[in-house]
């Protein structure tokens, strides 16, 4: 067995064991609201549930490693001492990857994942629609650990008011978890399933990705593509060429010779084939074709 002193280790390469090591981690879905009342959503991983009486839950954003700058929902949480945490299930997972880009401050990863900002009743920052679980949170008080790249700030979060879908209650007013179906982090790009194990899913561009704010309408409104689809489409840097369109097209036109008079609902389901084996840019073309 490997003895290590974590003094030894660079900070990323203590990062990866210890993210390796103790995972799975619930994921905390934070939205804050800036100053001026700008929205942010960001996901969080090391987060966790620490009392009942009173409710609290535990997030923490980190210095970032590369430049020792930290993430906007700290600066937020400093600034209104407020938070919304919500959960996060299969469903949204790939929105919620989306989110975790770094987008410059102002931007609203609301609309760059497709998420649907819902009003809170007793704080400024929205809850998302499309989490079946919302925590509108006071923050009691923040503990920085370091101001080192990677040292963590423990915001910690009072519990105002928590809202539930109906859908994943069972008769006794419980949480049904198999209906819930969360999803937790682990090391690198893999995440778990409450339901179904360790699956994975690529870290979002190091560039940024368009968003589904920059999608065509037929898309971006599409009937047959879900959230996590649409999450994925959202991870590219650009759109492909009409050329590349054209050429994919003339060679898929052998395998499937209705391709070009297809409706869109045809080609979304088609889609939708490419994207479930990952092939994101296959699945683009097929959209604009």
């Amino acid at each position: 067995m490997a003895s290590i002193d974590p003094k030894q280790l660079s900070t990323s390469k203590l990062h990866g064991y210890l993210l390796s090591a103790v995972a799975p981690r619930p994921i905390a879905f934070a939205s804050t609201v800036d100053s001026d009342g700008n929205p942010n959503l960001s996901p969080f991983s090391f987060f966790n549930v620490f009392s009942t009486n009173p409710p609290i839950l535990i997030f923490s954003p980190s210095r970032r490693v590369s430049n020792n700058t930290v993430k906007h929902t700290l600066n937020n949480a400093e600034a209104t001492k407020e938070v919304v945490i919500n959960v996060v299930n299969y469903d949204m997972v790939h929105q919620v990857s989306l989110a975790s880009t770094e987008y410059p401050e102002g931007v609203n990863e609301f609309d760059k994942a497709g998420l649907t900002m819902q009003k809170s009743d007793l704080v400024k920052p929205f809850r998302v629609a499309e989490s079946p679980v919302h925590f509108e949170c006071k923050v009691n008080d923040i503990i920085k650990l370091g101001v080192e790249g990677g040292a963590g700030n423990l915001i910690i979060c009072e519990v105002l008011r928590m809202h539930i879908d109906d859908d994943f209650l069972d008769e006794n007013d419980a949480i049904d978890q198999k209906k819930l179906d969360l999803v937790a982090r682990a090391g690198g790009s893999f995440y778990s399933r409450a339901r179904k194990g360790f699956f994975e899913i690529p870290k979002p561009l190091s560039s940024l990705g368009i968003g589904i704010d920059n999608f065509p309408d037929f898309v971006k409104n599409s009937m047959v593509l879900t959230g996590n689809d649409l999450g994925m489409l959202g991870n590219v840097e650009a759109l492909p060429s009409k050329e590349s369109v054209e050429a994919f097209v003339k060679d898929l036109a052998a395998r499937y010779p209705n391709i070009k008079t297809a409706t869109h609902r045809q080609k979304h389901k088609l889609a939708r084939n490419y994207l479930s084996f990952g092939d994101v840019q296959s699945a683009w073309k097929i959209l604009l074709s």
